[in-house]
């Protein structure tokens, strides 16, 4: 009774979260000013209870049946080639507005995902720290997520796993400037942006693809997935640079998809 008490004060005073995976796209507009996230990765406002913090807008978060992120094994994931996408993001020389949401930073960039004949729109990508996914039950230090949209409102996910070594070109220009947001609601440039390795990545890889959810709150379902089976790469001390900003930033991983929810499952076996 008291958890659930306080679950509703926190509530009272978070209202629904901000700074979603999906912010950016029309469930969740951009806002003027980059507004800090209202959810968490630890303690009563972390996953375990995000539900808690929104029983109506975050019911997926304990009820839902396909939730990300998974442990993606070759029984629970289609394996393709990644020709069959074509992700498309225009260079930013400039470099373009990267912003910290207090859970992510997130770098702000055009761009189009054409797949199945179908057209998404980039609104954003962003990292988390440690991976989502595993791989065959394996973590990644790390992750990135570039979040689509479609005309009809669906939504598409195009993911990579970040593993060690020499840093890409790419996060390498993203995370030159990461020291200069160390705060929610900081907003710099990064260096110049190319994104012509991802392309590579999709073209001459396999992708796993598979139909999950957002893995922020809403918790929203019939999210699709797209995950290269080729890593980036970061190094040691880049890395450590990013972690002082961003921090643990990861979900736990879900249940097998179509099976029960670990929460809700959870619940049942506590009330027996």
């Amino acid at each position: 009774m008291f958890s659930k008490y306080l679950a509703s004060t926190i509530a009272a005073f978070l209202g629904i979260s901000n700074a979603a995976c999906n912010y950016g796209t029309s469930e969740f507009p951009r806002e003027p000013n980059v507004p800090a996230s209202k959810f968490s990765y630890t303690g009563l406002t972390g996953p375990l209870n995000w539900y808690g913090l929104n029983e109506t807008a975050n019911a997926m978060c304990d009820k839902g049946m396909n939730q990300s992120p998974i442990n993606i094994v070759t029984t629970n994931a289609t394996i393709t080639h990644g020709a069959s996408v074509s992700l498309n993001i225009p260079s930013y020389p400039g470099g373009a507005d990267f912003e910290n949401l207090g859970t992510n930073v997130e770098v702000v960039v055009n761009g189009t995902l054409i797949d199945a004949n179908k057209t998404y729109s980039l609104a954003q990508f962003h990292f988390h720290t440690t991976s989502e996914h595993r791989i065959n039950n394996e973590y990644y230090p790390m992750e990135i997520h570039f979040v689509l949209e479609a005309a009809d409102k669906t939504i598409a996910v195009v993911g990579f796993l970040i593993d060690f070594g020499p840093t890409d070109p790419l996060l390498s220009s993203v995370f030159a400037s990461v020291s200069e947001i160390p705060s929610p609601g900081n907003v710099t440039l990064t260096g110049p942006l190319d994104f012509s390795i991802l392309q590579y990545h999709l073209t001459h890889n396999t992708i796993y693809r598979y139909e999950g959810s957002l893995t922020t709150p809403p918790c929203s379902e019939k999210v699709k997935w797209i995950i290269g089976t080729k890593p980036l790469y970061i190094d040691v001390d880049t890395y450590k640079e990013v972690k002082k900003v961003v921090k643990f930033n990861a979900r736990y991983t879900q249940d097998g998809l179509g099976q029960a929810n670990l929460l809700e499952n959870a619940a049942t076996e506590l009330n027996r």
